[in-house]
């Protein structure tokens, strides 16, 4: 693998992708350990990476046919090759790339990653006679093995394949099988491993230990990654970025731009200013709160720039979410770019983005994993926009966002806030942007939280809010027939967003929002509970 002029590294502060921004430029003052992850399309893929960094190893799911030119990784310690949806005898199938199979590094194959492994290195992959989804039992036929250290002969685990191996390539050997799979694990003298189920879901309870041994007794990593020693290496990053050079950090309120702007703080003090835009997009006395918030904890130089109208007539009769978002990425940096003249010359913009924002914006080059949709601070942003970005968060879950937070010493009701959109709510109304809407979906929203917060469960769910659906129905009120609009309800439970679950609330909780909501919201006569998770849906309605 060589390093370029384009480059990333295990704690990246900017990332080379697909558009014509400005990226800033460093050197890779630090390489720490990290395992790479080849994506291969399975939902499971970000779950693999997740499970990794819970071991204190860095991690990073990239594309199966990425550019091996762009990884600068001067210290990958294992390579894993996801599941996926394809059958690796498909003309179309995802490949396994040479280089891969040149390296010396030891590789864990897992699913469609150990039958990729397998037929380039001469095996045989066929359809399943007795295919296999859901769970199972595998004997590991050797106590030998290192992959199965310290775990019992039968385990049981989570399969999902319609195709299995059925002639191993040379120098290979059986380590367990299940019941519909004679060959459920192999492995070879060079510490390449291949598994047909998926260790890294709770269906599969040693899954972790199974991981575990692979990173540590076979790939031989040491678990030293850690919330300090990534805000101690960041930092020193952004020093070397930066410079002299001044900088801007677009400040939203929430957790991820409170610790972006709070990392490039401690690395260059005052030549950091932020700008919080109030873009009238925000919930009820959102502004006031976020400026009294960062005033109050933060001794940062802060801009507080009304541009509602400017958002608002760039948003007029726009439906499509994927152009709000757009017109919305694309507004806040035009703000930003009038801001920056009264503050001289400005070369960097701060954001907040964080990894699942990446990962639901971009597709692989395949078309392994598509697009979710379009973050605004990702695949939103204008192509001519001068700023170099500066994202230090780039590369973490929110979870992980949080733990940087509390490393850097801010206050627990911010970091712990629930995560608000970075479109805000117009990807809540469904439909064209008005005032008379926002209004409306203010007021609604206003009571979910508050009721939420009343019964004090607001920190054990991931977000709830309200969605303005563009739906009206026929109502009694006070014995008159209304035409109002409908309300979504929406609660979920989640670790980092990528997947999450509709929150079961109590009925009598979701009849005092409700009752409220009609009461108080004259638009409104009828409520709904959103009861999808994510997969299907995602999160937000937009």
């Amino acid at each position: 693998m060589t390093e370029t002029d384009n480059h990333t590294n295990s704690n990246s502060i900017t990332q080379t992708d697909s558009t014509d921004h400005r990226q800033a430029s460093q050197e890779n003052s630090h390489q720490s350990e990290m395992v790479l992850v080849l994506d291969y399309g399975s939902q499971f893929s970000m779950l693999i990476t997740r499970r990794i960094r819970e071991l204190n190893i860095y991690s990073e799911l990239v594309p199966w046919d990425v550019d091996p030119r762009l990884l600068s990784y001067n210290n990958i310690k294992a390579i894993i090759l996801s599941g996926g949806p394809a059958s690796v005898y498909d003309e179309s199938a995802p490949d396994l790339p040479e280089w891969v199979l040149e390296t010396d590094i030891p590789i864990l194959g897992i699913c469609y990653g150990m039958q990729i492994l397998a037929q380039k290195l001469g095996g045989t992959v066929s359809p399943a006679d007795n295919r296999e989804y859901g769970h199972a039992l595998i004997e590991t036929n050797s106590r030998e093995q290192k992959l199965f250290k310290n775990l019992p002969n039968s385990l049981p685990v989570w399969m999902s394949h319609g195709d299995q191996l059925t002639e191993l390539p040379s120098d290979f050997k059986v380590i367990a099988k299940s019941q519909n799979a004679p060959i459920a694990a192999i492995s070879d003298s060079k510490d390449r491993y291949g598994i047909q189920f998926h260790p890294e879901v709770a269906h599969t309870p040693q899954g972790t230990d199974i991981l575990k041994n692979f990173l540590f007794d076979i790939a031989e990593c040491s678990g030293n990654w850690t919330a300090s020693s990534f805000v101690e290496d960041i930092i020193t990053e952004i020093r070397n970025t930066v410079g002299n050079q001044k900088v801007i950090c677009a400040l939203s309120g929430g957790v991820d731009s409170a610790v972006a702007a709070t990392l490039v703080h401690k690395a260059i003090g005052d030549q950091l200013t932020c700008i919080f835009v109030d873009n009238a997009l925000l919930r009820h006395g959102e502004p006031e709160r976020v400026v009294s918030t960062f005033r109050e904890h933060m001794e940062i130089n802060l801009l507080h720039t009304d541009a509602k109208n400017q958002f608002l007539e760039n948003l007029q009769a726009i439906s499509d979410p994927e152009q709000k978002r757009k017109i919305i990425g694309e507004t806040f940096i035009r703000v930003f770019e009038q801001e920056s003249l009264n503050l001289g010359d400005i070369d960097f913009i701060v954001q907040g983005t964080t990894y699942p924002d990446v990962v639901e914006s971009a597709s692989s080059g395949s078309g392994s994993t598509v697009k979710i949709k379009t973050h605004h601070n990702v695949g939103g942003l204008p192509e001519d926009m001068h700023f170099q970005l500066i994202e230090p968060l780039r590369n973490l879950f929110k979870d992980e966002v949080r733990k940087v937070g509390i490393e850097l010493g801010l206050p627990e009701e911010m970091v712990f806030r629930q995560p608000f959109p970075g479109p805000g709510l117009a990807i809540r109304i469904i439909g064209e942007v008005t005032e008379e809407k926002l209004d409306i979906l203010r007021k609604a929203d206003w009571i979910v939280m508050d009721e939420i917060k009343n019964a004090d469960i607001y920190y054990d769910l991931w977000q709830s809010f309200a969605v303005l659906t563009d739906t009206k129905t026929v109502g009694v009120q006070g014995d008159h027939r209304t035409y109002g609009y409908c309300i979504a309800l929406r609660c979920v439970t989640a670790e980092d967003a990528m997947t999450a679950d509709w929150a079961k609330l109590p009925y009598d909780l979701l009849g005092t929002i409700s009752s409220r909501i009609v009461n108080e919201v004259p638009q409104v006569n009828r409520i709904v509970y959103d009861v999808t998770s994510k997969p299907p849906g995602t999160i937000e309605w937009e």
